[in-house]
C-alpha cells in the first residue's frame, strides 16, 4: 500500500474542500481499502467522513424517506419504515455481502462501489477502467460474470451492488454537495455506461460528496420481489439479479411496474418504456416473458457469459410472478418458490 495523508472532515463543507484538493472520501472503507491493498487505487489523501452527521433515516413531508449517506446497510435494512414501506430495498440489502460487512458498509459507499471484474483487480492485466487506454483484458478472456447489456469495446464490467438495483426500481434521487453548491441527481442519471471512458463510474463532479438518498412515497410494499441468482447462496455477487415491483388495480390488472436488473450491465439496468408495456395487463408468465424480451433487447454474450441472457429472461419472469402473487423471494430461506 502506498503512503497517503489522512484527514478527518469536521463538516460537509470541510469534506468537500479537502476532496477538491485531490482527496478521496472514506467511511466504512469496505471497498476502497480492498482496492488500496491490491494497489488498484492509490489515493494520496483520504478524507474521513465517518463522523459527519449524515447517518439519519428520516421521513419526508411528501411521504417519502430520506436516507443519510452514512446510514449503515444493516441499520437501513432493519429500519421500521424501510421494512414497512420499502421492503424491496430491505430485501436487496439482506441479499448482499455478509453481516459483518453490512454493519460497516454505508449507503453512500454502496452507491460508489466499484466493479468486481477479475481484470480490474489484477494489476498485471490491461484494464481501461483502472488504466485508461491500456485495453480490456476481459474481452476475449474469462467473462462469466461480465455484462450482456450496455457494454462497449472498452469495458464489459458490471456494477456489483444489490442496494442500487432496488433503488433504481424505486426511482430514488441522490443528494450531493460540492464546490459549486448542492444538487440532486435522478438515480437513472447517476451511474454511467462505459462508452469510451469506463474509468468514470458515475456522474459526480470533482469534490462532490453524496449526502443522502431520497425515496418517493410509493414503495410497492404489497407486490415486490428481489431475486438474486449467484454461484453460491451467500457472500457472492449476482450473476443476475432482479428488483421487481408492481402496483395492481382492484381487478388484479397491473397499474404500474418497475423492474431493474443487476449483474448484467455497468449500471442497474432499467427501461421505463418497456415497463409501460405491462400497464393494463393481467399478470401471467406469457405477459412477463414478452416484457423480459423487451427489457433484454440487444443483449449480447461474451463467450462464457452467454448463459446470462436466458438466465436473465427466466429470472425476470420468476421475480415478476413472485411480486404479482405477493410472495417475495426470501433472503433467509434461499430456495426459489
Amino acid at each position: 500500500m502506498n503512503p497517503f495523508r489522512y484527514e478527518r472532515a469536521l463538516d460537509v463543507d470541510h469534506a468537500v474542500q479537502a476532496a477538491s484538493q485531490g482527496g478521496r472520501f472514506i467511511a466504512g472503507g469496505t471497498n476502497l481499502l480492498d482496492l488500496m491493498k491490491e494497489n488498484v487505487e492509490r489515493p494520496r489523501r483520504l478524507v474521513d467522513i465517518s463522523r459527519l452527521n449524515l447517518d439519519r433515516i428520516e421521513p419526508l413531508s411528501d411521504g417519502g424517506l430520506r436516507i443519510g449517506a452514512l446510514a449503515r446497510n444493516a441499520d437501513l435494512a432493519g429500519h421500521p419504515q424501510v421494512l414497512r414501506q420499502y421492503p424491496l430495498l430491505s430485501s436487496a440489502l439482506m441479499a448482499g455481502a455478509s453481516p459483518q460487512l453490512r454493519n460497516m458498509a454505508t449507503t453512500g459507499g454502496n452507491l460508489m462501489q466499484r466493479t468486481r471484474c477479475y481484470y480490474f483487480y489484477d494489476t498485471a492485466t490491461p484494464c481501461n477502467k483502472r488504466s485508461p487506454g491500456s485495453g480490456c483484458g476481459a474481452v476475449g478472456g474469462c467473462t462469466r460474470i461480465h455484462a450482456i447489456l450496455g457494454a462497449s469495446e472498452h469495458c464489459i464490467a458490471v456494477h456489483p451492488s444489490d442496494m442500487c438495483v432496488a433503488m433504481a426500481a424505486l426511482g430514488a434521487t441522490i443528494n450531493v454537495a460540492g464546490p459549486q453548491g448542492r444538487r440532486t441527481i435522478p438515480f437513472e442519471e447517476f451511474h454511467r455506461l462505459p462508452g469510451d471512458a469506463p474509468q468514470y463510474d458515475n456522474t459526480l463532479g470533482e469534490g462532490e460528496l453524496i449526502t443522502g438518498v431520497d425515496l418517493p412515497a410509493e414503495g410497492f410494499a404489497g407486490h415486490y420481489s428481489y431475486l438474486k441468482i449467484r454461484d453460491r447462496l451467500s457472500y457472492a455477487f449476482a450473476l443476475v439479479s432482479v428488483a421487481a415491483a408492481l402496483r395492481l388495480e382492484d381487478d388484479g390488472r397491473i397499474a404500474e411496474a418497475r423492474v431493474a436488473l443487476g449483474g448484467v450491465a455497468h449500471k442497474p439496468w432499467r427501461l421505463p418504456d418497456a415497463e409501460r408495456m405491462l400497464a393494463g395487463e393481467t399478470p401471467g408468465s406469457r405477459v412477463f416473458a414478452r416484457f423480459a424480451d423487451a427489457l433484454l433487447e440487444g443483449a449480447t454474450g461474451q463467450g462464457d457469459n452467454e448463459f446470462k441472457i436466458e438466465l436473465a429472461c427466466r429470472a425476470i419472469v420468476r421475480a415478476l410472478e413472485q411480486a404479482a402473487n405477493g410472495t417475495p423471494q426470501s433472503q433467509v430461506d434461499k430456495r426459489i418458490a
